[in-house]
């Protein structure tokens, strides 16, 4: 089972890209949230760890995930509102967020007691790593995790309005490296954390994954190798959830190929490494032809012959 540790929100997307003043409709998300609906969809066993509200939005958050099979068992539960992150979508299909955070559910995260057994990889990432005293919750569960040597992957997927002191939360991503096996970050996000894909390899991570857009997926390996993919031809409607599907795509791929560890990952040759960037970059593909994180389902990609 593959285990998603982060927060749960609702995105307010306008009705129509690029237009300020168009409706905004609710749809369920958040970084983690949306990797674990895809992961679900792809056929991965996976588990939701999270802190979510008990208000409308929350229910509705919760409802979804059981409706897609995501395990619930490691989500808390308070009456604290939902954070609300509202999007504006430029012309292109690119997303822009602000977030509704004082107060809310997600942020109160509590580190939780053992997880199950059949717990084989364990992935981080976006505003749960921000918000205390959440973040440290978060920061705490991936150290103990991967002390028992459970498979970490970690995608910061950076909100920078959200981050008020930059220099404290690039030391924390330092802090949290020894404890990654796998590093997924866009390549935007590599600008701000200082793109130092050498540095962060010999800090921990057995591979870092840079995702670029149309121009595809370039992988960097703790032995030196270098691999790229290009981007799937697709009439994008949204970027939204590309990269958690991105995340969930890789995740699911190696679980198939029975590599969630640190080891395995660094022995995995070129063509492996083009097999699990391929399918990634496919789903990620799906993902953008419709509007809002709507992963695909597993039939779909094999439909596509991904």
């Amino acid at each position: 089972m593959i285990v998603v540790a982060g927060e749960a929100l609702i995105d307010l997307v306008p009705e129509t890209a690029g237009n300020a003043s168009a409706p905004l409709l609710p749809a369920r998300g958040g970084g983690p949230y949306n990797t674990a609906v895809a992961l679900a969809r792809l056929g991965s066993p996976v588990a939701f760890c999270s802190r979510i509200s008990t208000d409308n939005f929350g229910t509705s958050l919760t409802a979804r995930l059981r409706e897609e099979k995501v395990g619930l068992d490691l989500v808390q539960r308070g009456p604290e509102p939902t954070t609300l992150a509202v999007a504006a979508i430029d012309a292109g299909g690119s997303a822009a967020y602000t977030f509704y955070c004082r107060g809310t559910a997600d942020r109160l995260f509590a580190l939780p007691a053992a997880l199950p057994a059949e717990t084989r990889a364990v992935s981080f990432g976006t505003c749960s790593l921000v918000l205390e005293p959440g973040a440290s919750a978060y920061e705490e569960l991936m150290r103990r995790e991967g002390r028992l040597g459970r498979f970490i992957a970690l995608d910061p997927n950076i909100r920078a309005g959200l981050i008020a002191d930059p220099d404290a939360y690039r030391a924390r991503f330092s802090r949290l490296l020894p404890s990654v096996s796998l590093l997924k970050l866009s390549e935007e996000d590599a600008q701000w954390l200082g793109y130092d894909i050498a540095g962060w390899l010999a800090a921990g991570p057995a591979a870092v994954v840079v995702t670029r857009g149309e121009a595809g997926l370039t992988v960097c390996t703790r032995g030196g190798d270098e691999y790229s993919v290009p981007g799937e031809p697709v009439r994008v409607v949204d970027t939204i959830g590309a990269g958690d599907t991105v995340n969930a795509a890789i995740l699911h791929a190696l679980s198939e190929l029975g590599l969630l560890s640190a080891d395995a990952l660094a022995r995995l040759p070129e063509d492996g490494w083009h097999q699990v960037l391929r399918f990634a970059a496919r789903a990620a593909a799906a993902t953008c032809a419709r509007a809002g994180a709507e992963p695909p389902f597993a039939h779909e990609l094999a439909a596509l012959g991904a």
